[in-house]
């Protein structure tokens, strides 16, 4: 039996995921901050032995300590990770500094992520053929990401916010493979407009996407996850981008690899402040 973690596993892609894997017979952990929607997950399952096979883990993830939290817990309770799949998100189009003194989106969306790779390494590599799904969309610029200011406490814009923490999880993918041999590490978006309810602070776009196109022309996202599921199934190791089935280039710097190892002291740094 596989164990499959899953953050972001009540809403959207994440639960399509967990309703999936517990269908198939996996052990799923989900994190997540409603206990209501993962007892509706469990019940949309259908399946008695899921419960069983089922573990939910409450949490902020754009706090550290709730992350480090999650990873206590769960390497206390598994000793191999099968796949550990990164979807959580709350969008936030303005800067927001949590209690713990980050900016939310770069502690959610990316040093919530170093987090969970780094501190579930031993049992992902106890698994023998290990997954990191992350859906960071890939493609953001090598030079999107402000080594000097990666909370953005100056000029922050959604755009900006968006595209450093795409291309810091690019770069993640370089450590967690440098860290966990024969590792498949995916950075994955879908590859059209998802049913969703877009959790977070949402622009007029997204409401208009959301409310209008999304029920005409979006996938519906058990759907949407399909390709996810097979890259999960068939694990190649190294590092891999995909939209929906479709391989994309990764994105190449003149200096990756010293920028991975850069990003990481940032990251080890600013965990260290809280």
């Amino acid at each position: 039996m596989r164990t499959i973690v899953i953050t972001g596993g009540t809403d959207g892609m994440g639960a399509a995921l967990a309703r999936h894997f517990l269908s198939a017979g996996d052990r799923v952990a989900v994190i997540g901050r409603s206990r209501a929607k993962f007892d509706a997950l469990l019940a949309a399952v259908g399946d008695p032995s899921a419960v069983e096979r089922a573990e939910f883990v409450a949490a902020d993830l754009s706090l550290m300590a709730d992350s480090r939290r999650v990873v206590a817990q769960l390497t206390a309770r598994f000793e191999q990770v099968n796949a550990l799949v990164l979807a959580a998100s709350y969008i936030r189009r303005h800067r927001h500094v949590t209690a713990e003194g980050h900016e939310a989106s770069w502690a959610l969306f990316f040093l919530s992520k170093h987090l969970l790779v780094t501190g579930l390494a031993e049992p992902l590599r106890a698994s023998g053929r290990p997954v990191i799904a992350n859906t960071s969309v890939p493609g953001a610029k090598a030079e999107a990401l402000d080594f000097d200011d990666p909370e953005l406490t100056q000029g922050f814009t959604f755009g900006k916010s968006n595209a450093q923490q795409r291309r810091a999880n690019e770069l993640l993918g370089i450590l967690a493979t440098r860290d966990i041999p024969d590792l498949s590490y995916v950075t994955w978006g879908p590859a059209g407009l998802v049913r969703s309810s877009f959790a977070g602070e949402v622009g007029a776009g997204m409401k208009i996407a959301a409310t209008i196109l999304g029920p005409l022309i979006g996938q519906q996202p058990d759907d949407a996850v399909r390709p996810l599921i097979d890259l999960i199934d068939n694990p190649t190791p190294g590092r891999a981008a995909y939209r929906g089935h479709k391989p994309v280039p990764l994105v190449v710097g003149l200096h990756d690899e010293q920028d991975a190892t850069r990003l990481g002291e940032v990251a080890e740094a600013a965990e260290d402040e809280t």
